[in-house]
């Protein structure tokens, strides 16, 4: 069954968080089904989007009668803790990233009841293709396939499309029944074909390379939002204090202190972004270091769960340093959310929504080069078989 083409296309989208995917095709797409199981983050989902189509709860749970129906797209960005450099490498065996054979059973029961959505996305860390030497990308793909989809990916860095250096991998997959010949590229080529992604390829099975689709799309326009375009006027964050600054720039490493001393030099306001990381010193210690960045670029959002620090953006111009943590407004823009959209007022909340979401801008571009041709196909497939 599948949706008319008169009406909008409509998609299901797990693991929502606080509707990252239902920001970027909200307007021309119908939500039918939102899903996940953090409070919190259900909370910001009604604020922005209402409760209609939310459920709140473990995808283990839920009601598998909840897929049977007419879909589109079915979107998840399932937890990527145990695929990440922070994790411990667990992949999907893994608690927490271990979800993905739940979400698998849903889509498996829709399948086989005659509901099998046209399209399906899956979303993850770049580390899925390394965690136990690339089994679980493999199984990931495999399983999908199984389903009875031609599945591809593309490797996108959010950089081309807001300041913020966030690699994340994109699982795109089409109902076999649905011709995907003019999609396709005959070989990789895409700006999104990345290197990493190539290799891991070549280096998979014969079966696994035959099948995989290297989805044509063209490089998105360069970004027009640049870091001081995301820099909030009213920061909910404090500024640091002199001592603050001073303790910072002590922990700078060699390389982050020259950065600080060549952006004094420049004369003008720079903008740039630091986190704290553990580095080991000459003697093998850990010890905690500052690291910056004026590259115009964020170093990626990440949930400040689990020891992760938060960023901090600093303000540098001549003798003057003024530094504080990110702001709920930064992290938002650094998302591609509109300015609209409400965050948590609990500044840990609201970093955590951003953190653990899908960059806004990367889902319409996705849509734009690949859902809305994929379902063009779909329906002039249908148009021939009737």
């Amino acid at each position: 069954m599948v949706s008319s083409s008169t009406q909008k296309p409509r998609f299901a989208e797990f693991f929502s968080g606080g509707g990252m995917v239902h920001a970027a095709l909200g307007e021309t797409w119908n939500c039918a089904l939102a899903n996940d199981i953090d409070p919190m983050k259900c909370a910001v989902y009604r604020e922005n989007w209402g409760s209609d189509h939310l459920v709140e709860g473990d995808i283990a749970t839920l009601d598998h009668n909840r897929l049977h129906q007419p879909l589109d797209l079915v979107w998840a960005s399932s937890p990527c803790q145990d695929f990440s450099l922070a994790g411990q490498g667990k992949g999907l065996k893994g608690l927490r990233s271990g979800v993905f054979y739940h979400w698998m059973k849903q889509l498996s029961h829709a399948v086989k009841a005659g509901f099998a959505p046209r399209i399906i996305a899956f979303e993850n860390v770049t580390g899925l293709m390394t965690r136990a030497r690339g089994r679980d990308f493999i199984h990931v793909l495999n399983s999908i396939s199984a389903l009875g989809y031609r599945v591809g990916a593309l490797e996108i860095d959010a950089r081309h499309f807001v300041p913020q250096s966030r690699p994340r991998l994109f699982v795109i997959a089409l109902r076999k029944d649905i011709s995907g010949k003019n999609l396709q590229a005959p070989a990789p080529s895409g700006v999104f074909h990345t290197e990493k992604l190539r290799r891991f390829v070549n280096a998979a099975s014969h079966e696994l390379k035959g099948d995989f689709a290297w989805w044509a799309h063209t490089a998105p326009p360069q970004s027009a939002v640049s870091m001081p375009d995301i820099v909030d006027r009213k920061p909910d964050t404090k500024w640091y204090s002199d001592e603050q600054i001073d303790k910072l720039l002590d922990m700078m490493s060699d390389p982050s202190a020259t950065r600080i001393a060549q952006a004094r030099r420049t004369g003008r306001r720079e903008i740039g972004m630091l986190y704290k990381r553990g580095r080991p010193d000459e003697n093998g210690k850990i010890r905690q270091r500052a690291e910056v960045r004026f590259d115009g670029i964020a170093g990626c959002l990440r949930t400040p769960a689990g020891g992760s620090s938060r960023q901090t953006i600093v303000f540098v111009k001549g003798n003057s340093v003024k530094a504080r943590l990110l702001s709920s407004k930064e992290a938002s823009r650094l998302m591609g959310l509109p300015e609209g959209y409400k965050m948590p007022s609990h500044y840990n909340s609201a970093y955590k929504v951003a953190g653990d979401g899908v960059v806004v801008p990367i889902v319409s571009y996705l849509d734009q080069q690949l859902f809305t041709p994929m379902l063009k196909q779909a329906r002039q497939n249908a148009v021939a078989v009737a």
